[in-house]
């Protein structure tokens, strides 16, 4: 981590994987992740935690599996929205989008419980920028 500023958009450009996040800074226990996305993610729970998400550019859409049935939030730019823990979701966007998410350090980007992990999505708990 860093004393300096960190621009979003330089931390973005930094890297072209998707869907495999990277840690800009910490906040206490929790890590601050920017990240490009396109296509589907893989439905997935967080057990123990809620996971915040920002778009910082284009269109996030978030299918939730709720006990009053299945339901999708579509979140443009500027949007923000809070996977309550327990709840199974599955974030897509058809047109790309860049994202950052807030969530205790260690938190794996495909839950604690989730379908088969397709390869275009990376099984992690963040990259550090510049890897």
């Amino acid at each position: 981590m860093t004393d300096e500023p960190i621009s979003l958009g330089t931390a973005l450009a930094s890297f072209d994987a998707l869907w495999s996040p990277r840690i800009v800074t910490r906040v206490n226990d929790y890590d601050v992740r920017v990240a490009k996305v396109e296509g589907e993610h893989l439905w997935h729970v967080h057990d123990d935690t809620d996971e915040f998400f920002l778009v910082l550019d284009g269109e996030l859409r978030i299918s939730l599996r709720e006990p009053a049935g299945e339901r999708t939030v579509r979140l443009p730019r500027g949007s923000v929205f809070t996977v309550p823990r327990g709840t199974e979701h599955k974030p897509y966007t058809p047109a790309g989008a860049s994202i950052l998410l807030f969530e205790p350090t260690g938190t794996p980007t495909v839950g604690d419980r989730h379908d088969e992990i397709p390869d275009h999505v990376d099984a992690t708990t963040g990259h550090a920028l510049g890897t």
